[in-house]
């Protein structure tokens, strides 16, 4: 095992992702490229986004994104998606397809929720509930937000389908008894 490990198939790479609690996922001019598995967490902050993150976005170019997902150890059924890095011309499309990586992600590693924290206002309630989130833990500065992935809720609706080729995996999958029963744990800041 690597500090950083690059999986191209989600298909193949199964085992490391199921094993590896932190990424990044990368996608280029709608299509997935790769995710690559980190040793460490996702960290941000305030300066950190007023000082660097602006600048991703006015001086890349192209249709590029990068999401961030971590899966606390406190909730280890739970995956938090921590940060999204785009460049100028990231497309809705862009954003659709790392989010579909992402909910495969968690199908393959039995994830119960998806949880993240709003923090741009042009991401309305309206485009967030599109792709099936909720709000979640009411906050006067936060805008909470989480997916639940019960397991009779695994398979994905139709806008977040992968298509298939050898560079992704199947995108839903049946729900199986063995599956596990939701964790009655509550994520909380």
């Amino acid at each position: 095992m690597w500090l950083f490990d690059i999986v191209t198939d989600l298909h193949e790479g199964e085992d490391l992702l199921r094993g590896r609690r932190y990424g990044v996922i990368e996608v280029v001019d709608g299509r997935f490229r790769r995710v690559v598995l980190r040793p460490f967490p996702k960290l941000i902050s305030a300066p950190g986004i007023l000082l660097c993150g602006g600048s991703y976005h006015r001086f890349f170019a192209g249709d590029r994104l990068w999401l961030y997902y971590n899966q606390p150890r406190r909730f280890p059924s739970f995956l938090a998606l921590k940060y999204v890095v785009s460049a100028r011309q990231t497309t809705m499309g862009s954003l659709s397809r790392a989010l579909a990586v992402l909910d495969e992600i968690a199908r393959i590693k039995q994830s119960d929720a998806l949880l993240c924290d709003v923090g741009n206002w042009r991401i309305t309630t309206k485009l967030i509930a599109r792709w099936g989130w909720v709000p979640h833990c009411p906050s006067r500065w936060h805008r909470h937000y989480i997916k639940r992935l019960y397991p009779g809720d695994r398979a994905m609706s139709p806008s977040h389908t992968l298509p298939e080729s050898a560079a992704t995996a199947p995108t839903s999958a049946p729900a199986e008894p063995g599956n596990r029963a939701p964790s009655p744990a509550r994520a909380s800041r």
